[in-house]
């Protein structure tokens, strides 16, 4: 990407420019968790859907709204730009929370209420439920515009060839994680309770209100930023490197990487903060950069020739494929606390006094001061003390901070099948199995250790995953990558329905047993899909370790006013 001037990009960016670009972030999380958090409540308490058809209603749109950040990145890298696909995206994600406002408000686009008894509940119609996917699908859509450009964005108000804004750059990472956690805080409390105590409404108008309040101050901040242009479709560069090597498959690779073709004219555009350099890994690939007699060297034909840097572009992302796909199944794991841990957290007693009682949707509180507390220590006490042991800036590497995440999510998942059990029990002793609907006399704060373990988690692994995917992944691709963390929440959300619904379907008994029942939950086995999700997050953790330890960080030579050296990008941050 190519900056619109020199002296521009002096002057705009920096610190200055956050709070402009963290209110859109802020007021999209604030919507979007505000809903999803108490979804479960919304889709079962007034759209009377069953459980396991709410759950996976829950997991799909947080799937969709994971996967459209690809066109998001698509759309900002290729032609339109960061600021403007940002802008865009509002605007749509601004009319899906009006509608979905509207549908909350009106009796019409809701069933009717459920009896007294709850015997007779009238499921929402086509037509209702149509409204209510057509407004998540709008949200979706918008975030698929705000959630990549946003954190690209907001890394690109610093100049990485600086040596001091590089620092701030990765710290950056963790004040963005911070205000996203803040967001998400406020939602689960503020916004849920009234949800649950004022009405759904209230609780969906305010957060659209905000949302729209952030669009103005986003736009306002405009002549301070630091706007990168567009430098074209990544997707294509990589598609014309694989063209042009299964072109060239016959052809001899050279002895030398030195006789491989180099443009920096061409790559001027897709390498303002440096060129990446030849690595030795995926050969074949080379052959796209192998100049024959055919070639024209001063204007290539990019689907017969392309330069050493393309072709390490594609390299940078396949090598980043396998850490990328590791953290799915954290995702999985996370996924199941608006859901059957929310569902737990409904059959216990939530009193903090005789008459207030913690919303089963706001048990997420947890999980965001564990995950908030959890960074604020990391940068100001962690970083500090380890860094004397490493010597590395950042205190440990990406790859560890990940390794770290993995494990202490593995810890949650197992911990939340003993609580089930102990749940089990209380609900036996006091003859409640029968009784779905009555509170079990047992504090709902037994479930408060997995929530703030998958904090914790989040705050090592979900922000050392993002970091990793921004720092190596080719500098004109920053928002693709961005969307690949999106990407990998969206896998696990689908792989989070794929479970839910295999193991409802094959642990179906006689009588109508289930691990995974759809309406009491005091008979099923909830505890064996904990521990399911806990085996598989260990094979997962040895297969992250496995990648990490041979993992190849992305080579660049680095541009300097008087001078070019070559140097690793981030040497500092070794491997696990």
């Amino acid at each position: 990407m190519e900056k619109k001037s020199q002296h521009a990009g002096r002057k705009k960016g920096g610190i200055i420019t956050m709070p402009f670009i963290f209110a859109n972030e802020i007021c999209e999380k604030l919507a979007v968790v505000g809903f999803s958090t108490n979804m479960l409540n919304y889709l079962t308490g007034q759209l009377h859907l069953p459980l396991t058809k709410a759950a996976n209603t829950i997991t799909n749109f947080g799937g969709t709204a994971a996967l459209t950040p690809l066109i998001g990145a698509f759309v900002a890298d290729a032609f339109a730009g960061r600021f403007w696909t940002i802008t865009a995206a509002s605007i749509i994600y601004q009319i899906g929370m009006i509608s979905l406002t509207i549908s909350a408000i009106l009796p019409k686009l809701r069933p009717p209420p459920c009896t007294k008894d709850e015997k007779v509940c009238t499921e929402a119609d086509s037509g209702q439920l149509a409204i209510l996917y057509i407004s998540l699908l709008l949200t979706a859509i918008g975030a698929g515009g705000i959630r990549p450009c946003v954190v690209a964005f907001g890394a690109d108000q610093f100049d990485e060839t600086d040596p001091k804004q590089k620092t701030t750059t990765w710290k950056f990472f963790n004040w963005y994680y911070f205000c996203m956690g803040a967001s998400i805080l406020v939602a689960v409390t503020v916004i849920v309770y009234i949800q649950d105590n004022i009405g759904w409404g209230w609780g969906l108008g305010i957060p659209t209100i905000a949302m729209a309040l952030s669009i103005i101050a986003f736009i306002f901040g405009y002549p301070l930023y630091r706007n990168l242009d567009p430098a074209g479709s990544p997707f294509t560069r990589l598609l014309q490197v694989c063209v042009a090597a299964h072109k060239k498959r016959k052809v001899q690779i050279v002895s030398d990487p030195k006789f491989l073709y180099e443009n920096e004219d061409l790559d001027a555009a897709i390498s303002v903060g440096g060129k990446l350099i030849h690595t030795n890994n995926m050969k074949f690939l080379d052959k796209a950069a192998v100049v024959t007699e055919e070639d024209n060297v001063k204007v290539p034909n990019p689907w017969m020739l392309n330069t050493v840097h393309r072709v390490e572009e594609l390299k940078s992302l396949i090598r980043m494929g396998p850490i990328w796909a590791a953290g799915i199944l954290l995702i999985t794991a996370y996924a199941q606390q608006s859901t059957f841990s929310l569902q737990q957290a409904k059959t216990l007693d939530r009193h903090l006094t005789k008459s207030f009682q913690i919303p089963s949707a706001s048990m997420s509180v947890f999980t965001q001061t564990s995950m908030l507390s959890t960074i604020i220590f990391y940068d100001r006490v962690f970083v500090p003390i380890i860094r004397k042991f490493t010597g590395l800036e950042r205190g440990i590497s990406f790859l560890t901070r990940m390794a770290i995440g993995f494990f202490i999510s593995l810890l949650a998942t197992f911990v939340a099948g003993f609580v089930e059990v102990k749940r089990k029990q209380a609900a036996m002793a006091h003859g409640l199995i029968d009784q779905p609907h009555t509170i079990i006399p047992m504090s709902v704060f037994w479930l408060m250790p997995q929530y703030c373990l998958h904090g914790i988690a989040e705050a090592f692994m979900s922000i050392g995953h993002l970091e990793f995917l921004y720092d190596q992944a080719p500098e004109s691709m920053r928002s693709t990558a961005t969307a690949l963390f999106w990407l990998s929440i969206s896998a696990g959300s689908y792989t989070s329905t794929l479970l839910v619904t295999l193991v409802h379907k094959f642990s179906a008994g006689p009588g109508g047993s289930n691990w995974l029942p759809n309406t009491n939950l005091n008979k099923g086995k909830l505890e064996n899909f904990y521990w399911l999700i806990t085996i598989l997050q260990f094979v997962n953790l040895i297969y992250y370790l496995f990648c990490a330890k041979f993992y190849t960080l992305k080579p660049v030579q680095v541009r300097k006013a008087q001078d070019e050296e070559v140097k690793e990008d981030a040497l500092e941050l070794t491997s696990v």
